[in-house]
């Protein structure tokens, strides 16, 4: 590395010459001793765009104003919210709109798909899916082949890293589902790792999947909003992803959907029902008798949560002004910055400890996010970040995942950070 990069000047030479630079500007950065933190948690909890207080307000005022006469006389008629949404988002995952809704909670959602989707049979069974998972999408996934009547440690195929590797190998989990082709019933993958940050090749593991018959999916939870889908053009099956990490929009805050067109228009698919899931054109009637809707929208089951909605739209509509390509385009310049101010203080202090990226190096592989294997120091390493107003994540038994994110991160956060660091290393 060029020693002058590791420097303040010319960390705000950079963001100088950065296009999205005033976009930090539109949130809101928690604070430290008066100063900015170094906010690298967006991989866990996105920050708060200024302006959701607007939109929750302008709901609030309508509820307020019309009472259950929102649902039609709001500005943005609350029966019909979600749809104020789906287009944006639908770009964000590269979807037509009728493959998306907004709506529930991620974990729901993808136990919701798996109902349709994972149908097992006496010879195919079989889930493939990523070793060390998030924990909630295991949890999942074991519930859902104990529900069939299946044992987790026959039914669920894990792939894992190579010995002494961090990373799992993609020609591996290719190699993996063609080696159990007609046992597999479903693949169902993170798209991006939450523990390594390494980006899958889902357009090559969805095409394994359907060569050998399986449905494929993804949770795209530290993917949308982060790197580029094509959820269409991949043919992928089914999808489903949280807003409150990349996607600022509020703790806990509503997932998204994807259903392939290929699915669309097949009512008979089975699924748990709800009334907002039903042909809208009726639903009012009450009738019984669940006809789903098209598309994804078929799947929702109650009417739409407005305020966390509302706080959905407020940073939807900030991706929508600034489009996918940008967004990744800074991205791949803070990321880089970030690994070589990483690898500089490592070299220069081998004496006392090490820093090892286990994300991977490739650009196509990875997102806003390096996962650091600390060698030599613990968690008072980490702590010491903390007492400088470094916001970043700690993971047993020695990794900080950071994760600069290009909307409200700049450079002179990498900066900043790199300095943190050295002074905890001490």
């Amino acid at each position: 590395m060029v020693a002058n990069k590791f420097s303040l000047q010319f960390a705000q030479e950079l963001d100088q010459k950065d296009p999205l630079k005033e976009y930090r500007n539109r949130f809101f950065i928690p604070q430290h001793n008066g100063q900015d933190t170094v906010y690298f948690t967006g991989n866990s909890l996105g920050l708060q765009p200024k302006k959701v207080k607007d939109y929750i307000q302008a709901e609030l005022d309508d509820w307020a104003k019309f009472g259950v006469e929102g649902h039609f006389e709001a500005k943005k008629p609350w029966f019909a919210y979600h749809e104020f949404l789906t287009e944006k988002a639908a770009k964000i995952v590269g979807a037509k709109n009728s493959e998306v809704v907004i709506t529930h909670s991620l974990t729901t959602n993808l136990h919701l798909l798996m109902v349709s989707f994972y149908r097992p049979s006496k010879t195919r069974y079989k889930i493939l899916c990523e070793k060390k998972a998030f924990p909630s999408d295991q949890y999942a996934l074991e519930s859902q082949v104990k529900f069939h009547g299946y044992d987790p440690k026959d039914a669920m195929i894990e792939i894992e890293p190579r010995h002494g590797e961090h990373t799992i190998n993609d020609q591996d989990i290719l190699d993996t589902i063609s080696k159990f082709g007609n046992e597999i019933a479903m693949v169902m993958i993170g798209g991006v790792n939450y523990y390594t940050g390494q980006l899958f090749d889902m357009k090559s593991i969805t095409e394994a999947g359907h060569n050998v018959g399986a449905v494929v999916g993804f949770d795209l939870a530290h993917a949308a909003g982060n790197v580029k889908l094509n959820l269409h053009d991949w043919q992928v099956d089914f999808a489903a992803w949280c807003s409150y990490k990349y996607l600022n929009s509020s703790p806990g805050g509503v997932s998204g959907m994807f259903v392939h067109e290929n699915h669309e228009n097949k009512p008979e698919i089975p699924r748990f029902a709800g009334w907002w899931g039903h042909n809208k054109s009726v639903r009012f009637l009450m009738e019984p008798g669940f006809k789903p809707m098209p598309g994804a929208e078929g799947w929702q089951l109650s009417n739409a949560p407005v305020l966390g909605m509302a706080a959905h739209l407020a940073s939807l509509d900030i991706f929508a002004e600034v489009g996918m390509d940008k967004l990744i385009e800074k991205r791949i310049q803070l990321t880089n910055y970030l690994e070589e101010i990483i690898q500089d203080i490592s070299a220069k202090h081998t004496d006392k400890c090490q820093f090892e990226i286990i994300t991977p190096k490739e650009e196509k592989r990875r997102g806003a996010q390096l996962s650091i294997l600390v060698h030599g120091k613990g968690k008072p390493l980490f702590d010491k970040l903390t007492e400088q107003g470094v916001i970043a994540d700690w993971r047993e038994p020695n990794v900080i995942r950071i994760a600069p994110v290009p909307l409200y991160n700049s450079f002179e956060d990498v900066y900043r950070f790199g300095v943190a660091l050295e002074n905890a290393i001490g």
